[in-house]
């Protein structure tokens, strides 16, 4: 256990990351949505039914494969040297500097 603890890890991953990740999705459902309207019928309902559903449930692994990889990648493992972590925390901290307005 106590070789855990000289390791940290940080997670970078940003909202830019997985933009272009959502934007596909929500193409994907609209396309979705746009065609379970076009088979839309009082004879053909359960067809669109079917083809949202299948559609939603192909595309769903695909986009959580994606999103675990991205957070996967955006994570960091980086070492702790204990005799600067110890010196970072017994010095005091800075006194703030006043904000002054920019003229």
């Amino acid at each position: 256990m106590d070789k855990l603890q000289k390791y940290r890890l940080s997670c970078t991953l940003s909202f830019g990351d997985i933009y272009a990740q959502v934007i596909i999705w929500l193409i994907v459902i609209f396309l979705s949505l746009a065609s379970a309207l076009a088979l839309w019928s009082s004879a053909r309902e359960i067809y669109a039914f079917l083809t949202v559903g299948l559609i939603v449930v192909l595309s769903l692994p695909f986009l959580l494969f994606a999103f675990v990889t991205t957070l996967l990648n955006h994570i960091e493992v980086t070492e702790i040297d204990p005799a600067a972590e110890k010196a970072a925390a017994s010095r005091p901290p800075r006194p703030a500097e006043p904000a002054t307005a920019a003229s």
